[in-house]
């Protein structure tokens, strides 16, 4: 059973979406709650589901994989959840895809791609993107920069 939130939850999300790593203690001197309360709220925000984990977020390029790739996939068919959902499934088999996101519109689906290289981008293509169930076609973008993530 989920409730509306209120604006120190949504301060508190605020807050740890921000740094996930905040302790107790500065996460309620930041929203201005003592440690229980603030912790209380924590809890129930992630048993209620509105914190579904934490991760840490890595430097890509220093992981060589400071290369992205937007892709544009077009299916030669949609009309069955059949061919959806065998791409969907394969396409969850391909590490560099970093995203996939179904979209209505000119194309079906909208893919973010890391990899080290262009070169390397090049054989993702070629050997698995390319190679998915029910591909008519794709374009790919090379990202320049990232402005806002």
């Amino acid at each position: 059973m989920s409730r509306e939130i209120d604006s120190i939850d949504a301060r508190i999300l605020e807050e740890l979406e921000s740094d996930g790593r905040l302790s107790i203690v500065e996460l309620a001197q930041r929203v201005n709650l003592t440690n229980t309360p603030c912790s209380e709220r924590v809890k129930r925000l992630e048993r209620s589901g509105y914190i579904t984990g934490y991760r840490a977020m890595l430097d890509l390029d220093k992981l060589g994989l400071g290369h992205l790739t937007v892709v544009q996939v077009s299916l030669a068919a949609t009309g069955g959840d059949n061919s959806l959902d065998a791409f969907g499934k394969a396409v969850h088999l391909i590490p560099e895809v970093e995203s996939c996101l179904m979209l209505a519109g000119a194309f079906d689906y909208l893919l973010t791609v890391r990899t080290k290289d262009m070169r390397h981008f090049r054989e993702v293509l070629g050997d698995k993107i390319n190679k998915l169930p029910g591909i008519l076609q794709t374009n790919s973008f090379a990202v320049m920069e990232i402005v806002k993530k």
